[in-house]
């Protein structure tokens, strides 16, 4: 899978707004995305993980089930799987 970062070049500019970075990167069927906060970062910034599944969907025609999503502050320090 090719990921297409025209189609998240808009999401990486709203998060960078509140200090936040989004890394993505295939993984099986799917992606792996993690998002990790700088030191500037707005605690209530991000929204469910839920709906960024949605948006990440949207922007990248990858089921939701196949989007493994990571946090800051998620323990694993890897990809958390699906809520």
């Amino acid at each position: 899978m090719t990921i297409d970062d025209t189609a998240l070049a808009g999401l990486r500019a709203t998060l960078a707004a509140d200090d936040y970075a989004m890394e993505v990167r295939p993984h099986g069927p799917g992606v792996q995305v993690r998002i990790s906060a700088g030191p500037e970062a707005c605690a209530d910034c991000l929204v469910p993980k839920p709906i960024m599944r949605s948006i990440l969907h949207t922007a990248l025609g990858v089921p939701e089930e196949a989007i493994e999503l990571a946090y800051p502050g998620d323990e694993t320090g890897a990809a958390a799987p699906a809520d």
